[in-house]
């Protein structure tokens, strides 16, 4: 070892004392700084991660790595010290490594030169650095690979012209076996083997953050193989001119056995997927231990069938080896419950009909073009999960994610989340079958039905009937659930429980109407150790309703069925007056949560929620009457979650933006639990910039642009303006949100409430009332002057704890309004037609509301503004409220993997300026990084000067 470090020590050296070094390393630098700011428009691009770095690379390193190689051997032939050295006591496999190792060195000290460049752009936003060190290994290894042929290269041929062409062709036939040039003339299979052979496409595998033994290996055999082909080469001309003899055979015959060797251990760990190192953050392409958890679950087998075409689009080829090797991992992880398989339906008839007429998967045509012509190929790419008699489909749109390039018309298309995608349709299947089977197989304490209900003779007679309901599902539910389930029936007017359970809850007593001077108590609670869920009365007052409630309740205290959710929105205009109008559509959150949710939609019309909902979502709430913020109000009340997302203002996007003051009918029934929102909207300086369409006039002529204009009124929210340690933003790097208002929390009324500020905006940020608020490009700051500060401003809050009803002390809004008397002697005549005046008073202390002061930001239209000015599906708001959800409802599996998709990481909002600057920045420290470089070479020149004067002095 200690011959082969002196030799590359001697050949290092050997670089530096000629301009080559410096010519390698300069044009190296310019290059890659080129192709990062000028050819992939890093700012433009506007992802916080340095893959345009590593794009290149692979062609990159094959004209420099040729450059170095090409004077290694060939100069040693033509100058005739080749025969010196293979004369010399040193064999030449200790001189094939020491020229290895210095050509090597070389390289390392090249990339070196260019870690300026993502430490300081990652103050730019939230990279993750684990594509990048993964860059720069696979960068090291594909060096190494390029130097060893480079090197065998110019041991066979005496001009370095030659070795420097032949090194490129050979390295460049590496490169193009696995690169997309070939691999589309061929099917899944071909490419998937032609990728395993190149060199670029074990490089990008690498790059996304996967350090795989198979990749490395395959490096390293390229090494080895080379540089004993190198020896060999070296070992010949030794030979040139005898006569053969055992010794050269018994070489030839190691040489063979090494070759053979490493070729074929290529080949032993090729079906070793999970020999592999997932270092990017949150471990994207691995399974997590919330996956594991439900895997964990699984009662009967599980089913995961990925249906993928051999024929398929280019950019969705490559994905399918990476879809495979994570399908694996469920498999080991499921330790016999998940079997996998991976089939082509073209391949056999029977599955190809099964997928079309039992789960919907059909073929999905697809244009691709090659040099030659254009075409159409109808290709399957789908992940079929499948358990008990439940199933899910993700197709390829469910599964990817695409950032589009303007500037170049082209498309980088990735897996978006894989885990989160698959896992999630694990967990809906698991809940779904679940839920059609035992009730009680996941609540692990004994639940109790507390019902507070008067003798039969103080009840209407509907109620009745209904408490003898509730005795027969009772007993049905005791003989399903044995200890786990029991009923306590108690009569509130004795033993002064009516005091307590108007001091725990809120319960007072029920009238029959508004005029009856009979009043009862019927109040139905679950109670399971100190979780408390209250049962809401039926709307008919019959016994299918009442189970439907009672089994709702029972549902919450597990973690192991599929939860409602009740959905609000707004109702389209009406046809007379919606004319020109633009409907506010939010089909990408209704889609969004019904991938693992049961989703009922409901108007609050009848001033009840459904009663089979665990958790009630209000959007963009339009003028609410009493009886649907009652219907809000009492869901609250007992134990609900409300999740609102309200704003004293609305947008309508129609030839610009029209803003218009908007009344949602929860102002004071805010204000009443100390939330307040004011009547502005924030414009903030760290915005989001989204492009216009701009007309100008040309010599005569009209010409249309589209411009990227910052505008104040996207709020860009990054990691400080977040609670990233609250559970809905788990998972969440930035967030856009669109025309929102300030929220302000009476801490005084909230004093025994736990309040958490989710996100707000910046310290120079400014609240307006300006109902003008379309960008005009032709002013500066888009025509928005934010030039008075006023500090941060809270855009959402959670509140969590105890709430007293708004209506406590009022009469039910439900309850018909009775004019005179007339009226009272009809209702009192009509015996059979009662309404139950029933007003919950308190909420325990598991009532939760969430406010997101914004009427658009969860809008099908400002998600398709955010994704066009991105140039990526955009659903970060989405994934804010799947996080709530969860959080809420308890099922936190999801919430860690949630929202890690790729593009999501946005760089952070900067002035052309602040680019400039960041730009040069990185020219310069390259240029120091030069200097740095050729004073060691000075220090170490002058240094072994001396050592040598001194020598000759004695």
């Amino acid at each position: 070892m200690d011959k082969i470090l002196r030799i590359a020590r001697k050949e290092f050296a050997a670089f530096f004392s000629s301009p080559i070094a410096f010519i390698f390393l300069g044009t190296f630098l310019a290059v890659t700084l080129f192709i990062f700011f000028w050819v992939e428009t890093f700012f433009a691009r506007n992802i916080a991660d340095v893959r345009p770095l590593f794009e290149w690379m692979p062609v990159l390193l094959i004209f420099l790595v040729a450059a170095i190689t090409m004077r290694s051997w060939a100069e040693e032939r033509r100058s005739g010290t080749l025969e010196f050295l293979l004369t010399s006591p040193v064999r030449p496999v200790f001189l094939v490594f020491g020229k290895f190792l210095a050509c090597l060195a070389l390289v390392a000290l090249a990339l070196a030169l260019t870690l300026p460049l993502p430490l300081t752009l990652s103050w730019l936003g939230n990279f993750d650095w684990g594509p990048i060190i993964g860059g720069y290994v696979a960068a090291l290894f594909l060096a190494a690979a390029y130097i060893a042929i480079g090197l065998f290269v110019s041991a066979r041929s005496d001009n370095q012209i030659v070795s420097l062409i032949l090194t490129v062709v050979v390295c460049g036939i590496f490169y193009l076996i696995g690169s997309s040039a070939l691999t589309d003339l061929f099917g899944n299979r071909g490419s998937e083997l032609l990728q395993l052979l190149g060199t670029g496409s074990r490089f990008q595998s690498i790059t996304r953050g996967v350090i795989d033994i198979r990749d490395l290996y395959y490096y390293l055999s390229l090494v080895g193989l080379f540089l004993v082909l190198n020896v060999l080469s070296l070992e010949w001309i030794r030979w040139a001119g005898n006569a053969g003899n055992a010794s050269h055979r018994w070489w030839g015959f190691v040489t063979g056995l090494l070759v053979a060797n490493f070729l074929a251990a290529n080949l032993w760990l090729a079906p070793l997927g999970w020999a592999r190192a997932d270092i990017t953050e949150g471990h994207i392409y691995s399974i997590s231990n919330a996956t594991r958890g439900y895997l964990a679950q699984l009662r009967e087998p599980l089913l995961i069938r990925g249906y993928f075409s051999a024929q398929t689009h280019p950019l969705l080829a490559p994905l399918v080896p990476q879809l495979r090797d994570l399908l694996k991992e469920y498999e080991i992880a499921g330790k016999g419950k998940v079997r996998v398989e991976i089939v082509n339906p073209a391949d056999d008839p029977q599955i190809e009909k099964e997928a079309g007429e039992k789960y919907n998967i059909k073929p999905v045509p697809f244009q691709v073009a090659s040099k030659y012509q254009a075409s159409v190929v109808s290709s399957y790419f789908d992940i079929l999960v499948k358990y008990g008699d439940q199933f899910e489909v993700l197709d390829f749109a469910d599964l990817i994610e695409y950032k589009a390039s303007t500037a170049e018309m082209s498309i980088d298309v990735t897996l978006r989340n894989p885990e989160y995608d698959i896992t999630q349709a694990i967990r809906k299947v698991l809940y779904s079958y679940q839920a059609s089977g035992q009730l009680f197989s996941n609540i692990k304490q004994p639940v109790t039905l507390h019902a507070y209900i008067s003798p039969d003779k103080t009840l209407p007679e509907p109620l009745v009937g209904l408490k003898k309901s509730i005795q027969e599902i009772a007993a049905t539910l005791q003989k399903e659930a044995g200890d786990k389930f029991k009923l306590s029936v108690e009569n509130p007017e004795t033993n002064d429980l009516a005091k307590k359970l108007q001091e725990d809850y809120g319960f007072r007593p029920m009238a029959a109407g508004p005029f009856s001077p009979q009043h009862f108590w019927f109040y139905l609670v679950l109670q399971s150790g100190d979780q408390v869920i209250q049962v809401p009365l039926p709307e008919n007052l019959n016994k299918a309703g009442m189970e439907q409630g009672i089994n709702a309740g029972l549902k919450r205290f597990s973690k192991g069925f599929l939860k409602t959710l009740a959905l609000y929105t707004p109702p389209p205009p009406p046809s007379q007056m919606g004319r020109g109008m633009q409907q506010k559509s939010f089909d990408v959150l209704r889609s969004a949560l019904s991938a693992d949710h049961n989703v009922v939609d409901t108007n609050l019309e009848k001033g009840y929620v459904p009663e089979e909902a665990d958790l009630l979502i209000v959007v963009a709430p339009d003028n609410l009457d009493d009886k649907q913020v009652f219907a809000i109000d009492q869901f609250l009340m007992r134990g609900g979650t409300v999740i609102l997302a309200t704003s004293p203002f609305d947008v309508r996007v129609q030839n610009g933006f029209v803003g218009t003051f908007y009344s949602s009918g929860l102002s004071d029934w805010l204000k009443h639990y100390g939330v307040h929102i004011e009547g502005k909207m924030v414009m903030d300086p760290q915005s989001t910039a989204f492009p216009i369409p701009v007309r100008r006039d040309v010599g005569g002529f009209t010409v249309q642009e589209t411009r990227m204009v910052n505008y104040p009124y996207f709020i860009d929210i990054r990691e400080d303006g977040m609670a990233q340690d609250s559970g809905p933003m788990m998972g969440l790097d930035q967030l856009t949100v669109n025309w929102a208002s300030p929220i302000t929390v009476d801490d005084k009324l909230n004093e025994n409430r736990k309040v958490v500020k989710l996100f707000h905006s910046s310290a120079g940020s400014q609240a307006s009332d300006k109902l003008n608020i379309s960008p005009d490009v032709n002013l500066p700051n888009a025509g928005f002057k934010l030039d008075k500060p006023e500090g941060e401003k809270t855009l959402a809050v959670m509140i969590e704890g105890g709430f007293k009803s708004f209506f406590e002390g009022k009469q039910s809004p439900l309850v018909n309004a009775v004019k005179n008397k007339d009226d009272k002697k009809k209702a009192d005549d009509n015996k059979d037609d009662i309404e139950i005046t029933r007003v919950l008073d308190k909420s325990p202390d598991s009532a939760r509301i969430f406010l997101l002061a914004s009427n658009a930001m969860l809008s099908d239209t400002s998600l398709s503004l955010m994704s066009s000015s991105m140039g990526t599906r955009y659903l970060n708001p989405v994934q804010l409220i799947s996080n709530a959800v969860d959080w809420s409802l308890e099922d936190r599996g999801l919430l860690g993997i949630g929202g890690r998709s790729h593009y999501s990481r946005t760089l952070y909002p900067i002035s052309a300026e602040a680019q400039l600057f960041w730009e040069y920045l990185n020219y310069g420290l390259a240029l120091l990084g030069l200097g740095i470089v050729w004073l060691l070479q000075v220090m170490v020149r002058r240094r072994k000067r001396r050592h040598y004067q001194q020598m000759l002095a004695h």
